[in-house]
């Protein structure tokens, strides 16, 4: 009494293949014969039985712009705040050296989340207009 259950027919026991003839032995739910059958055997992704692929056929045409894109992190005041001291220089380098932004192709923007205390200058790193306001605010500059 007192003990949860599951209901009649809700947990079924797991079936094992390929050990006799009594739990889906002989061809262990693989059909006779074939070349799925088969150890190793199926074929690779995309294979269509000898047709042109779909990936074949369908044409590539234009250009892709998606190599050169560039990406950006979102660095809000307060990270600023905490990462830097009084009077130093915020740029890509200084940011991946404090480990804010990560990877050689990862840009930052400066957005105005947060609030800023300390005097910094910003150079080469996109700001948004309200953070740009907001360090100037604090005295610092954005070049």
């Amino acid at each position: 009494m007192g003990q949860i259950h599951a209901p009649v027919g809700a947990n079924k026991k797991k079936t094992v293949v390929g050990r006799g003839s009594s739990s889906k032995g002989r061809t262990c739910g693989r059909g006779h014969n074939g070349q799925n059958a088969r150890s190793g055997g199926g074929v690779r992704p995309g294979f269509e039985g000898g047709q042109m692929p779909l990936y074949r056929r369908v044409a590539r045409r234009g250009f892709s712009n998606a190599p050169f894109k560039k990406i950006y992190t979102v660095v809000s005041l307060d990270v600023l705040n905490e990462a830097y001291a009084n009077g130093e220089v915020v740029n890509d380098d200084s940011l991946r050296e404090r480990c804010v932004i990560k990877g050689l192709k990862t840009c930052a923007k400066i957005l105005a989340n947060g609030e800023l205390t300390k005097k910094l200058i910003v150079e080469g790193v996109k700001v948004s207009a309200e953070a740009a306001a907001k360090i100037k605010a604090a005295g610092g500059e954005v070049k």
